[in-house]
């Protein structure tokens, strides 16, 4: 990718990390360089070149905080070509937090650099989509009147898709086949308990899951309630801030912190349930993200200590509803906000086995990025291809019946690659389909 954005336009002199919380020179100097980061790290696997490896990308952090460098159009490449799967934290045996040293990166990036115009104009356009649900319906709408008149295969044909730009040919590629009833649905606010009440849980539905994924909330809430969980899931709450502070926008991430937190803080509820990994782990770190914030601070605090992923519930649960037989083979994968940024990699594959029949395997570099990472495979489209298909590959490799994953990026990052030859499911339909009675696909 062309350092400068993909029309090639230079920006503005470069110039170092301002005041507003720059990396700490003191996480920076944790990270002794041993090195074993490097065979974790998905851009280093593709590239084998030290900056695009967490140990090089802290060296260029030291070098810019110290103003032996600038933050220039190289530098700035090889932080947007990193995608925040922290892998490399799971891997370091020193604990060098890297995850908190990109992350004070990116907004300074925002602020101290001049994107392209094109690069400028594709994240608004993502930004100004994706974190409504209210934009992105009739979004599916189309996009199903795209591929139910077949416009897909015309394209395809007359060889047009082929010439469009390559986040837009991403774009496009990753559009998911949702069903116009299933688009327009919304979770009930208030679902009670089918058995004796255990817990009242409040639910984030999302923005994307919401109207993408309609039928992992429908089977969320299945599951819960069968489980003994009256669920709570307001009408008011918005986008919980994720993909913004993925990105370095930080005003943005904290104004949605904000309304979700004022949204479920007036609830009497024992956790806060969540079915996607990138938003549980920004959930879980309201905390850090408004420690600045006085109005905010303890709320926040409050707010993410109650955050559970749905599987991470559900096996401190434990199960009370029967579960039928699924005589299959599944292939998890571990969505890198799921296992590395939250540690959760036991209770999804627990919670699995508690269904009769049921074989979960693991996939080849199973701590290896997809190449989803929020926003990324639609801004760094080229890396994020070679890691879906080498994603891919190693699932093929385990022969499975199909494959779970705990977030919808990676479902669609992965659906796109297997090329729709195996069903992708959440590991809570799989549960649901248990209770039920019924086979997942």
């Amino acid at each position: 990718m062309n350092p400068h954005g993909e029309s090639g336009e230079e920006p503005h002199a470069a110039r170092g990390f301002d005041t507003h919380h720059p990396p700490a020179p003191e996480l920076v100097s944790d990270c002794v360089h041993c090195g074993f980061c490097l065979p974790a790290c998905p851009t280093y696997a593709l590239t084998g070149e030290e900056t695009q490896s967490p140990r090089g990308r802290i060296y260029q952090i030291k070098l810019i905080g110290e103003g032996a460098a600038p933050l220039d159009a190289a530098a700035v490449h090889h932080f947007d070509s990193c995608l925040g799967c922290m892998a490399c934290v799971t891997a370091c045996p020193s604990g060098v937090q890297y995850d908190r040293l990109i992350e004070s990166v990116r907004p300074q990036i925002e602020r101290n650099w001049a994107r392209s115009r094109s690069d400028r104009a594709f994240r608004e356009l993502v930004f100004r989509l994706f974190p409504y649900p209210r934009r992105l319906r009739p979004a599916a709408v189309l996009g199903a009147l795209y591929r139910r008149l077949r416009i897909r295969n015309a394209l395809a044909r007359s060889g047009l898709l082929r010439r469009l730009p390559a986040r837009l040919r991403a774009l496009e590629a990753l559009m998911p086949d949702v069903p116009l009833r299933s688009a327009l649905r919304r979770t009930p606010a208030r679902s009670p308990a089918r058995a004796t009440a255990r817990r009242t849980v409040g639910m984030v539905t999302g923005c994307v899951q919401q109207v993408f994924f309609a039928h992992v909330n429908e089977a969320t809430v299945r599951v819960l309630t069968a489980e003994g969980c009256d669920v709570v899931a307001p009408r008011a709450q918005g986008c919980c801030g994720a993909l913004s502070e993925h990105a370095g926008r930080e005003e943005e991430a904290a104004a949605r912190a904000h309304r979700l937190i004022d949204t479920f803080g007036p609830l009497d509820v024992d956790a806060i349930v969540v079915n996607v990994a990138g938003c549980g782990s920004a959930l879980k770190e309201y905390g850090r993200l408004l420690a600045d914030d006085p109005g905010y601070r303890e709320r926040a605090e409050e707010f993410a200590a109650k955050v559970r992923d749905v599987s991470e519930l559900l096996d401190e649960l434990g199960p009370v509803a029967p579960r039928h037989p699924v005589p299959a083979r599944l292939a998890y994968h571990d969505a890198c906000h799921l296992a590395h940024a939250q540690g959760i990699r036991d209770e999804p594959r627990a919670v699995l086995r508690t269904v009769p029949e049921l074989d979960v395997t693991d996939i080849p570099e199973s701590a290896m990025c997809c190449g989803s990472a929020g926003i990324y495979n639609l801004v760094q489209p080229d890396a994020a291809e070679e890691l879906g298909r080498r994603k891919a590959g190693h699932i093929q490799e385990v022969a499975p019946d199909a494959v779970v994953t705990a977030n919808p990026g990676c479902l669609l990052q992965i659906d796109r690659h297997l090329d729709g030859e195996l069903p992708l499911l959440h590991p809570v339909q799989v549960i649901d389909a248990s209770i039920r009675g019924v086979m997942p696909w």
